[in-house]
């Protein structure tokens, strides 16, 4: 990277992760499966995009949000205060992240309150891996119901 630039690619960071392996189809199921409106005009990418290509106005939201980390459109007011306080886009979470923040939102009105950002601090920490954010729960609290640490499949 010279002095002149202000971009880090993805080779100068270390590598990059593998592109995704999904199709036309698949991305209609998830349009159909979670109901999108279509003035929401829900877009697949062309041939060779990656995440941080979504055009103007758009944005990247991954499958696995859907499909393992239970996101659902429109979002909830918590979400939207999570990524306000910590101040990232949501295609910058990772799905351990989506996880753990659903998780607590579920917990938190399971016993009739509403989930908040200080309450998610007491439990929860912003962690960074290769430009993704996720959250690790801080080392004092534990939650009687751990989330899932990864995904094996």
């Amino acid at each position: 990277m010279s002095a002149d630039d202000d971009i880090i690619t993805v080779e100068e960071a270390g590598g990059g992760l593998p592109p995704l392996k999904w199709d036309q189809g698949m991305f209609e199921q998830v349009i159909c499966g979670q109901q999108f409106a279509s003035e929401w005009d829900a877009r697949y990418p062309a041939q060779g995009q990656i995440a941080a290509d979504a055009p103007p106005g758009y944005i990247t939201l991954f499958t696995d949000f859907f499909s393992k980390g239970n996101f659902r459109l429109p979002a909830t007011h918590f979400l939207g205060n999570i990524l306000q306080y910590y101040g990232f886009h949501i295609s910058q979470m990772s799905l351990m992240g989506m996880v753990r923040m659903r998780h607590f939102e579920f917990v938190c009105r399971s016993q009739g309150e509403e989930p908040t950002v200080d309450k998610f601090r007491i439990f929860y920490q912003l962690q960074s891996n290769m430009g993704f954010f996720s959250f690790a729960l801080c080392a004092a609290k534990k939650i009687l119901i751990s989330p899932p640490k990864s995904f094996h499949e």
